[in-house]
Formats: structure tokens, sequence, C-alpha cells
């Protein structure tokens, strides 16, 4: 089944700069995709409140280490390979950076606006996805 994902996967979305690695734990890589956009909100609140470098990068690696023992605590088959694809740490990363939860969150913090006129403002339709997970 794993050569069967490579072979339809990898060559096509593979190139000379970008790189693919099929993940068998879909379960982790779904949960991830959910649960790092909590903590790109906390990391926008520290944003917003000026916390500094040092207090985000705290909130990210306390966040991931959450994101583990919750998937861990529902999925029994989760493999802590998985947080270190590009699903795991390095999605959440990006997403505590640049993500539109985090943005709206600090946005939040700085203005006292409601989220929904956060949302509308700044999205573009998008919709955010941290509040409310």
């Amino acid at each position: 089944q794993r050569r069967v994902r490579e072979a339809v996967v990898s060559p096509q979305s593979t190139g000379s700069y970008f790189r693919t690695t099929p993940v068998q734990d879909s379960q982790t890589v779904e949960l991830c995709g959910a649960l790092k956009n909590i903590v790109a909100v906390a990391a926008g609140f520290v944003d917003g409140l000026g916390l500094g470098g040092n207090t985000k990068a705290a909130i990210i690696r306390i966040g991931l280490r959450e994101m583990m023992a919750f998937c861990k605590m529902f999925c029994q088959t989760s493999r802590e390979s998985t947080f270190f694809e590009s699903c795991g740490v390095a999605d959440l990363i990006t997403t505590c950076y640049g993500g539109r939860n985090r943005k709206v969150s600090e946005a939040f913090v700085r203005t006292g606006k409601p989220l929904d006129v956060l949302e509308t403002e700044m999205l573009g339709g998008q919709k955010l996805q941290g509040p409310l997970t």
C-alpha cells in the first residue's frame, strides 16, 4: 500500500526544489491540522501583547507538546515521527508566524474588535479556524 501511495503522490508533487513525504498516520495528520490553529491563536495573543520572541517560542514548544499528548490520548496509533514531518512542526511554525488565526488574534488583542468583525475586515472571505476549535 505504501508503494502505491508513493508512486501516485511523489513523482507528481516532487521536484528539484520541493519534496513531498507520504505519511501513513492520517489521523494524526488531520489532528495536527486542527490543533495547530489553537496554538496559533495563542501565538497571536503573544504578538498582540508584545511579549516577544522567547514567549512565542515557548508557546510553540508547549503547544507542540500538548498536540502530541492530545493525539496520543485520542488516537492510540499516533506516531511521534509524524509530528516532525511538514504536517506537524513545520506547519505549526508557519501558522504561528503567518497564519490567519495568528494575525486576527493579534488584531483582537490590539483593537478589541469582535472576531467576526476582524474576520470580515482582514480575511477577504476566509474564515477563522482556531477560535472555534
